[in-house]
């Protein structure tokens, strides 16, 4: 490969930024420590392209929004979510839908930790009605790994804590078009407000590299 022939700074470039894809799927361009991994898979592109094809991995690029994912071609290397971190998951890009009509581009989508709980408040699951602080904290920290998610402040818990969200939430399963998507998140929640899918207590989302 041609990385092989370029300087050790530009093969440390290429190390690190092929490890952050294996270990967290997204790379996005607006994250701080993340952005010069993006420019640099951007710039070479076509290197990312053929080391990962011969993992059996897919590179995805969407310029328009800042991320690149990883995706496994065999359909391996799924991550399995509990219901409640699914469900979690959809509010989060349901929320990030809503702000982000009314931001500008060039604006962060933040939201309150009690906006969170507001959405998962109206969906009255008869299994779990409150949403309890450590599953919070535990599956927001997951969503953290794979830089869907951060937080502004230490404690996430407070009512008041800020939860960044990323546009990579919109590909944790893919969807080309946001009036879809906003379609698709709303009958998926009213499914489970009525006690539907999944039948087991495990969700697949989007291929995520291992």
């Amino acid at each position: 490969m041609e990385i092989l022939k370029e300087s050790v700074i530009q093969k440390d470039k290429f190390k690190l930024a092929a490890n952050k894809l294996l270990n967290n799927c997204f790379i996005i361009k607006k994250k701080d420590d993340t952005r010069n991994d993006y420019i640099f898979i951007i710039q070479n592109k076509d290197l990312f392209n053929e080391y990962f094809d011969l993992l059996g991995y897919r590179l995805e690029i969407n310029e328009m929004q800042g991320v690149v994912a990883l995706t496994s071609q065999q359909g391996t290397g799924r991550l399995r979510l509990k219901k409640i971190e699914s469900i979690l998951l959809l509010i989060l890009r349901l929320l990030y839908i809503e702000k982000r009509r009314e931001l500008s581009l060039n604006e962060e989508v933040v939201v309150l930790t009690e906006e969170i709980h507001q959405k998962y408040t109206m969906l009255k699951l008869e299994a779990k009605a409150n949403l309890d602080k450590t599953t919070l904290r535990d599956t927001l920290r997951l969503f953290k790994r794979y830089n869907i998610v951060s937080n502004l402040d230490s404690d996430i818990t407070m009512s008041e804590a800020r939860i960044r969200i990323y546009p990579s939430v919109l590909f944790a399963v893919p969807n080309d078009n946001l009036s879809s998507l906003y379609e698709g998140i709303m009958e998926k929640l009213n499914k489970y407000m009525k006690g539907g899918e999944p039948s087991d207590d495990e969700e697949t989302v989007q291929d995520q590299a291992d």
